[in-house]
């Protein structure tokens, strides 16, 4: 079945647009990337998950090519079913290795079940796989900074401590989107220098580029802004 996939996949195949995702996703090898945009991948996605044997092709892990997992994200993604969706989550998300699929896999069914959503979050952060990590964070993100929102998955972002640009750029990303959507509770975690150093200062960068934030707090994030010490 996977064989038949990715013959398709090349048939799809935009030249100019694979040298463009090679460009944007530096760490994956270059030749794994076929050139699909993702409007036509989902588009498979969709009918290759009507399909009965779907399940032999998201078994065949790992897969050889990005498109491949982007397909795989997009089929999770539009899972109906809650248990099934975090069952197959959980044995593909160990082989996600980039972050454009990463950032794909966004289960529909997950809105109407977030009180049992955030265990399986909680579980993911616990894991040691960038992805995972950066995963369950875009999930808190998502699903937890509006109706559902507490103060406590603040504090657990902010405890999270990475080596990985991948993960410290999403904690960046979810508290700028926080200061977007809660400023008023997020404000202490920069004025105090809650989180690393990097993050901080990416979290303002990319605060003040969002046009959810005010000119005055703009103005304000940019006086909080961590210096390098002169030497």
């Amino acid at each position: 079945m996977t064989d038949k996939i990715v013959k398709e996949l090349f048939l799809l195949q935009d030249t100019q647009y694979a040298d463009f995702q090679r460009r944007l996703i530096p760490n994956i090898a270059k030749d794994s990337i076929i050139g699909v945009r993702n409007p036509v991948l989902r588009n498979y996605a969709k009918k290759l998950a009507m399909q009965e044997d779907v399940h032999i092709f998201l078994s065949e892990l790992p897969h050889k090519y990005f498109e491949e997992n982007q397909l795989h994200a997009f089929v999770i993604s539009g899972t109906k079913d809650f248990e099934e969706c975090i069952a197959k989550l959980n044995v593909f998300l160990p082989f996600v290795d980039n972050w454009a699929t990463c950032d794909q896999i966004s289960p529909k069914i997950f809105k109407k079940n977030r009180e049992k959503l955030f265990t399986h979050i909680q579980n993911w952060l616990k894991d040691e796989r960038t992805y995972t990590i950066r995963f369950a964070i875009g999930m808190l993100m998502e699903h937890f900074l509006d109706e559902d929102f507490d103060k406590q998955y603040l504090d657990i972002v902010a405890k999270i401590r990475s080596d990985e640009y991948y993960v410290n750029m999403m904690i960046a990303w979810y508290f700028a989107t926080a200061l977007a959507k809660q400023y008023n509770e997020t404000l202490p975690y920069i004025e105090k220098q809650i989180l690393a150093t990097w993050t901080h200062n990416k979290t303002i960068q990319k605060a003040i580029e969002s046009y959810r934030i005010t000119a005055e707090q703009k103005m304000y994030l940019r006086e909080l802004k961590i210096k390098p010490e002169k030497r």
